[in-house]
């Protein structure tokens, strides 16, 4: 994982160029180091979630709810099913909304940008229809497989395209900031919090083109998981503990809510939360 983090990072983000090509000794060496430590310990694989939520609220007339994308909205890490982002949100959303919600998850760990197309046909081809909301957290994956930006936005975009033709609202949680992962050491970390970054940038101008928005995650959950590493990540020190996916989670939740007409004053974006839309 780590010399994936490496060779992605100066790839994607332009690092060699600006480092000269003598850097990309001391690139493999920080790579080296770190995997010594990203992934030694084995991430429990995501339990399953799907099923009907706040049920103290009925089970008629839930709101249906689809996570999409990587092994961050799948849940990797954590070992009880409460502690998916998906419980969490669907959780949530219930609560604010006052109704039962539905939730599927699809997304896939490992899945890259180029596995959306798959997922968003699964979604689609349900008997209940399109969902009212889905959340897609990708863009990881595609910076450690050096998936070009343009094709990685590019492919988002259909996706989210697919989805709102659709009638569903979609809500993207963009790349998560690498530069946080603790065994990853300079000048790599600011290579991967680089090429995570411009990755996110992009994600948000096609996803807002396409009528969706977005959360920065790297913007808001970034400062505190690299303060607190150790209670952010899990046992592998790459995917997400469950104090880190509870917190991903309520960064996510109120955009989540105001799309669907659920949270105070819903279509006013918060600025102080990274939202984007356009006019």
């Amino acid at each position: 994982m780590a010399r994936r983090i490496a060779a992605g990072a100066a790839y994607g983000g332009g690092g060699i160029g600006l480092l000269g090509v003598a850097a990309v000794g001391v690139l493999l060496a920080e790579a080296h180091l770190a995997k010594r430590t990203v992934g030694g310990g084995a991430a429990p694989l995501p339990p399953a979630a799907d099923g009907l939520y706040g049920r103290a609220f009925g089970t008629e007339d839930p709101l249906r709810l689809a996570l999409l994308g990587d092994s961050t909205a799948a849940g990797q890490g954590v070992r009880r099913t409460g502690q998916t982002p998906g419980a969490l949100l669907a959780s949530g959303l219930a609560a604010v909304a006052e109704r039962p919600v539905l939730l599927r998850n699809v997304a896939l760990s490992g899945a890259r940008s180029d596995d959306l197309e798959r997922q968003v046909s699964l979604l689609l081809s349900q008997p209940l229809g399109p969902p009212d909301v889905c959340v897609v957290m990708i863009g990881a994956n595609d910076v450690t497989h050096r998936l070009p930006a343009t094709e990685s936005v590019r492919l988002l975009a259909a996706a989210v395209r697919r989805l709102r033709t659709a009638g569903s609202e979609v809500v993207v949680g963009t790349c998560p900031d690498l530069g946080t992962i603790e065994p990853v050491y300079q000048p790599l970390r600011w290579l991967a919090r680089r090429a995570s970054r411009q990755l996110a940038a992009a994600q948000t101008i096609v996803v807002v083109e396409q009528g969706g928005r977005t959360v920065s995650l790297g913007d808001l959950l970034g400062p505190e998981f690299a303060a607190n590493p150790r209670e952010m990540f899990g046992v592998d020190s790459f995917h997400p503990s469950a104090e880190g996916y509870a917190t991903a989670a309520m960064a996510v939740l109120p955009t989540v809510c105001a799309v669907l007409g659920a949270w105070p004053e819903a279509d006013r974006l918060e600025p102080a939360r990274r939202e984007n839309m356009l006019p």
